[in-house]
């Protein structure tokens, strides 16, 4: 099953996509401003182009579990994401996602790599192998 994660931020999304067989994640790119009409749009133009089966949203938290400020964007986010596209969305908790994209590099963005971590925990889990 091919996912697409996104890294949801108020300036930029980070943008991810698995292989087919939802196997293995890797970064896109990053989409700025999809609060914007042109910004959705453009989000939107990838998610055509890529053919998802699902989308993955990342939803942040502390680091005890419980939600912030930020979480109430990525839901909003997730149900205009999901009244605008025919696949499921899913919301998955991001934390640590932009640490340790930080600590592994690379030369894709920040929010890409941070959405490809996103997507490679969430296919752990999906995988039987997350906590």
């Amino acid at each position: 099953m091919k996912l697409v994660a996104l890294d949801h931020g108020p300036a930029r999304t980070g943008v991810a996509v698995s292989d087919p067989t939802g196997t293995i994640a890797r970064p896109l790119g990053v989409v700025e401003r999809v609060g914007s009409a042109a910004g959705f749009a453009a989000l939107l133009a990838i998610l055509a182009a890529e053919c998802p089966e699902r989308i993955v949203v990342g939803l942040p938290r502390s680091l005890g579990g419980g939600e912030h400020g930020q979480a109430r964007s990525a839901r909003a986010f997730a149900a205009r994401l999901s009244a605008a596209v025919e696949v499921p969305v899913e919301l998955f908790d991001e934390r640590y996602t932009t640490k340790l994209a930080d600590q592994r590099g690379g030369v894709a963005g920040r929010d890409a790599r941070a959405a490809a971590t996103l997507l490679e925990d969430y296919l752990r889990t999906v995988h039987g192998q997350g906590t």
